[in-house]
């Protein structure tokens, strides 16, 4: 087949991380897989799909311009004659789902979100039947869209889109020699809840018995000045790394992970964290909770900074630990997302739409 891959935009972050390692299954099986983005926003996840050897087209438009994304998708589409649509969030799944009947083609649509918006989720159940199938990329999220689009089972399965290597680097341990390193990587978005890691780090200070910690945050984004602004007044021991290409190398370099987010999907950055060999801190979001046990970080309600506040308390209070709980973390999500089940799960559902379209 022909696959045309339908994405809201090429920003360094989110769903457009794994296309390389999503696509790479679709061509190792025989594929052909063409990239349309509906807008660029920071550009930054382009170079990586570049080196995967895609062949990426991005519109130059904003995220609001929903007809102007439409009639260039529906030129694109016609000019490259796919066999197959594939979409990914909701603005692209429903756009490529009226191209799709438009061009009388089949949609594949993925979901990403464990917490679909209201509007969001009426508009996807009421388009949900131009989609002949809909994957959830976890657990957490298959259970979302499965209640809130009341998919029947032969229009929804499930292919977790991390992908954990045994080749990732291993973070070193803590010496003593050098303050606890704490560290967070994604956007400065609201919803990552890094108002609350503030706030929690504001009352972290006030525990004693502590040995010394910094907490580095990398990411960019609209929330930055505020940010910045709340590090200033308290003084706090938190940096604001900015964007970071390399989340490997920033991951490799931490003793603690913390992922204080109001709501999340899979999650891949705190996955990684946990290949890195890092010990993670997160809010009860998404995957998170079925992933972390209390042998390789906590879980924490979201919002709750002094809940936040404590879980950091009682694993800095034992630093020497956070090496083997990092371990078992590793271990973890080798077991629960190892790259031949992501290879072979992506192979199953390809073979699956072969036969039936």
């Amino acid at each position: 087949m022909k696959i045309a891959y339908v994405i809201n935009s090429v920003e360094g972050g989110g769903a457009a991380l794994p296309v390389p390692a999503i696509t790479q299954v679709m061509r190792d099986n025989g594929h052909e897989v063409i990239v349309l983005a509906l807008t660029r926003r920071d550009g930054r996840a382009i170079k990586p799909m570049l080196q995967a050897g895609l062949t990426v087209h991005v519109r130059e438009g904003g995220r609001k311009d929903h007809l102007a994304a439409l009639t260039w998708l529906n030129r694109e589409i016609a000019e490259q004659r796919p066999d197959l649509i594939w979409t990914s969030l909701t603005r692209a799944t429903l756009l490529g789902q009226l191209v799709g009947l438009r061009r009388r083609l089949p949609v594949v649509s993925w979901q990403h979100s464990a917490r679909l918006k209201p509007a969001n989720a009426r508009l996807l159940r009421l388009m949900r039947g131009l989609s002949r199938l809909w994957i959830a990329d976890s657990t957490c999220v298959e259970l979302e869209t499965e209640r809130k689009l009341g998919l029947s089972a032969d229009k929804l399965t499930c292919w977790p889109i991390f992908r954990a290597s045994d080749d990732f680097p291993v973070a070193l341990p803590w010496t003593g020699a050098a303050p606890v390193r704490i560290g967070s990587l994604g956007r400065l978005h609201p919803v990552k809840g890094y108002d609350d890691l503030c706030a929690a780090v504001r009352l972290l200070s006030k525990i004693e018995g502590l040995p010394a910690y910094e907490v580095h945050i990398a990411g960019e984004g609209d929330e930055r000045d505020k940010l910045a602004a709340l590090i200033a007044r308290d003084n706090l021991p938190i940096v604001l790394d900015g964007y970071n290409a390399d989340p490997k190398q920033f991951l490799s370099t931490l003793q603690l992970y913390v992922q204080p987010s109001h709501w999340e999907g899979l999650c891949l950055a705190a996955h990684e964290a946990l290949l890195c060999g890092v010990p993670v801190i997160a809010s009860e979001a998404g995957e998170l909770p079925h992933t972390i046990t209390r042998s390789c970080g906590r879980i924490v309600p979201p919002k709750d900074p002094e809940a936040l506040a404590l879980a950091l308390a009682a694993l800095l209070r034992q630093p020497q630990d956070l090496a083997r709980m990092g371990e078992a973390g590793r271990v973890r999500v080798l077991s629960r997302f190892d790259a031949a089940s992501f290879d072979r799960r992506g192979a199953e559902i390809l073979a699956g739409l072969e036969r039936v379209l």
